[in-house]
């Protein structure tokens, strides 16, 4: 690696942690007695609580965005109020729906890029994590991190995924993604028009259109041939990023998510105060 390449490869990464709802009343929120589910509390703290505070102890990861739809709640909630004050978080109104709350971000210049972009519900976000996100997905204008089945399954048989086929494997999305620049713009706004299909994998699959649906239906392509392929519509170089811990695509969607996610985070609490 050049002396250039070492320089960039320490340079601080922004960051966007996208903290709204979507359109309508949430099912986990209403059961939690909450607005909104970024406040729902996991192991005693509201979930944005748990990936703030991991994305501003990580030492590559520069400004934060929290993209909220009422940042004057949070303000006012004593268990968020915090992010309110912080120097190194900004907290902005989101618009409906997240490409587009990424989009009016990325438009009106308030967003650096490249940028890492991370949800509330990704609560186990850990710095390992990190490290090997911005390993794999520097360079490219489009990363997602992805884990495959067997990493997931080998750890938590009980956790339900949505898992997309490929010749290398079955893959779920982690809630880890990269934007290295304006040329991901146009991915993102056509993204805004699948989004509902976000959980059915076939319908992703087709969105971006017939060849690469087949390819994947009779395991032609590895998950990376995929992508390459997909940014290919859109000029754009994009990659996935297989993650190594199972932890990354377990995320806050459904009552046994949280569970799972408690669970996991007081295995952790012991086993960092055994000696």
């Amino acid at each position: 690696m050049s002396l250039d390449n070492r320089i960039a490869a320490q340079e601080r990464v922004p960051a966007i942690l996208l903290a709204g709802s979507r359109p309508g009343r949430d099912p986990l929120a209403a059961a939690a007695g909450v607005t909104y589910k970024a406040l729902i509390p996991i192991a005693g703290r509201p979930m944005v609580d748990h990936v703030a505070r991991t994305l501003l102890a990580h030492p590559r990861i520069g400004p934060v965005v929290v993209l909220v739809q009422d940042p004057a709640a949070f303000a006012a909630d004593p268990a968020t109020a915090w992010l309110a004050d912080h120097p190194g978080i900004r907290m902005t109104p989101s618009g409906a729906g997240i490409s587009q709350s990424l989009l009016d971000l990325i438009d009106g210049g308030g967003a650096a890029l490249p940028a890492i972009v991370t949800t509330a519900d990704n609560v186990l976000l850990t710095g390992a994590m990190i490290d090997d996100f911005i390993a794999g997905a520097a360079g490219a204008d489009l990363a997602v991190a992805m884990v495959e089945r067997r990493t997931l399954l080998a750890a938590y048989p009980e956790s339900k995924r949505t898992w997309l086929k490929f010749r290398d494997g079955w893959w779920s999305g982690a809630n880890l993604f990269w934007i290295g620049g304006s040329k991901a713009r146009d991915v993102i706004a056509f993204w805004r028009a699948v989004e509902q299909d976000r959980k059915k994998g076939w319908k992703i699959l087709a969105a971006f259109g017939p060849f690469l649906l087949i390819f994947s239906a009779l395991r032609l392509l590895s998950l990376r041939q995929g992508m390459k392929l997909a940014g290919r519509r859109f000029r754009v170089a994009a990659r996935p990023v297989a993650m190594p811990q199972p932890e990354a695509c377990i995320d806050a969607d459904k009552p046994e998510d949280i569970a799972l996610i408690e669970r996991i985070l007081a295995a952790n609490t012991l086993n960092a105060t055994r000696p």
